[in-house]
């Protein structure tokens, strides 16, 4: 089982008592039998691709012929990191259709067949083939360069750098680089509802570059080199990262609309709005057929599993869903500029108008939404503070009037309680989390028993009698224990 960044299989094979153009010809009939598509031929091998349908696996082949060998690899095509024994399997098919071909085609059949292919055939001096295997040193320099901004490929190193930048200085400052914790995300800038709505709006684009872990680092830049390097040489820089960032806004507006509590972070959401916008030039005849019929199955396999996967629970699929919608919209949006790119007015205008009704909406979005723990806090706080009067009485000396004493007791005690209750009661139009819900019940049950409390205390101090002393003293060890359940976060 392969894998790695482009799983791929490696094996060679001896032409035996074949010609190098006899083998080369056979090989020909070999992938044309299998059902594979020969894009690339030359004297010294050819690349093909296998055709296994829209939503299936498929791979490149590459067949270089050298020295009495050909040296016979399969790599994936799609954004998988296994191939689950494919491209193994690919390679056996190839060497046992080569066998079973083999007998039925003389040398003779095969020297003709070379005429007839041979005008077809890349030149000696253009032929990739020929091109010597990467060294060791040259394997690490190709491989940062993906860091490295480039010509049709200059948005997406920055990014990736970005997200992997702010990462190490989030590490740097102490920040767990396995599992953070929603203190040190919501420092960084991480999406919150209660934050975010309370003038954070800046949350809103932070959070696509922060990351809950390296795991989650990873996988999230694996997907965007892998779209950056199919998307951004079809839509050139400005449209590239003015599509990354309109869908990075349209993916956290989407998770603060679904999520109440839930603190949210990672690129994930533009990634996938970058991939709707990929699917979106796919469904057209912007892209050529043949490569737009492979590459539709890539991408529609990754939406689809990872909306799926993101079905099982710990996994923002609302901002996923959210930079799709986006992606799709933006891709559609974008087709005429392409289709004419010597029209800059054209692609700018787009883009201008795109921002225009994306920030409009997100405002839109971003106002309406409630922000129920803000309000919950802000009450929460006047129940303090009647509290804080009602329990006064406690507070007065020893030589209070007893018509004082009444007094805190009905009008500023029993009052506040009742009204304590009132506010709790409110809270029930509030959309809280069950936690929050919980405690509420047990505030307005430790209300419910200072009222209770206090009325018998009343009761005594006014009849100047102590039978109710122990009643009294029942009510107060339930809100003792009350008080602890409350404390304890029960």
């Amino acid at each position: 089982m392969a894998i790695g960044f482009t799983p791929k299989h490696i094996e060679d094979f001896p032409l035996n008592n074949l010609t190098q153009r006899q083998f080369l010809v056979l090989a020909i009939e070999t992938a044309t039998k299998i059902g594979w598509k020969v894009g690339y031929l030359s004297d010294n091998g050819l690349i093909g691709y296998t055709d296994n349908g829209m939503l299936s696996w498929n791979a490149e082949i590459k067949i270089k012929i050298e020295n009495g060998v050909a040296n016979i690899q399969s790599a994936s095509t799609g954004s998988e990191m296994m191939d689950w024994g494919k491209n193994k399997k690919n390679i056996a098919s190839f060497i046992a259709t080569f066998e079973e071909l083999k007998p039925t085609l003389t040398k003779e059949e095969l020297d003709a067949k070379y005429q007839e292919i041979n005008e077809q055939l890349v030149s000696q001096e253009e032929d990739v083939l020929k091109l010597p295997p990467a060294t060791t040193t040259e394997q690490i320099k190709d491989f940062f360069s993906i860091f490295k901004p480039k010509q049709d490929f200059f948005i997406t190193p920055i990014l990736i750098d970005s997200n992997i930048l702010i990462f190490i200085l989030m590490a740097i400052s102490g920040v767990n680089i396995i599992q953070p914790d929603n203190e040190s995300l919501l420092n960084w800038g991480a999406n919150f509802r209660p934050m975010t709505l309370e003038g954070e709006w800046w949350r809103i684009l932070t959070s696509c570059f922060l990351h809950i872990g390296i795991f989650h680092l990873l996988m999230n830049m694996y997907a965007l080199l892998y779209i950056g390097v199919l998307l951004e040489p079809l839509l050139g820089t400005t449209r590239f990262i003015s599509a990354y960032l309109l869908t990075g806004i349209t993916s956290s507006i989407a998770s603060l609309w679904w999520h109440d509590f839930t603190i949210t972070a990672g690129a994930s959401g533009a990634i996938f709005g970058m991939y709707g916008v990929f699917l979106a030039l796919l469904t057209t005849n912007f892209i050529e057929k043949t490569a737009r019929k492979a590459l539709l199955a890539s991408i529609a396999v990754f939406v689809g599993y990872n909306l799926i996967y993101g079905l099982k629970g710990g996994i923002d699929n609302a901002a996923h869903i959210g930079g799709l919608l986006g992606g799709l919209i933006i891709g559609y949006a974008l087709i005429p500029s392409l289709k004419k790119p010597e029209e800059n007015k054209l692609k700018f205008g787009t883009i201008g108008l795109l921002s225009i009704l994306i920030f409009i909406s997100s405002f839109v979005v971003y106002k309406k939404l409630p922000n129920d723990i803000v309000i919950y806090d802000a009450k929460i706080k006047e129940f303090v503070s009647m509290e804080t009067m009602a329990l006064e009485v406690y507070n007065l000396p020893p030589t209070t009037p007893k018509e004082k004493i009444l007094y805190g007791i009905k009008d500023r005690g029993i009052y506040n309680w009742n009204e304590s209750i009132k506010l709790i009661d409110s809270f029930k139009d509030l959309n809280l989390p069950l936690v929050v819900r919980t405690r509420n019940r047990l505030l307005k049950e430790y209300c419910e028993l200072r009222v209770k409390s206090y009325e018998l205390l009343y009761k005594a101090i006014s009849e100047d009698t102590d039978q109710y002393k122990s009643q009294i003293e029942d009510y107060n060890q339930k809100i003792d224990a009350k008080i602890k359940e409350l404390g304890s976060g029960q």
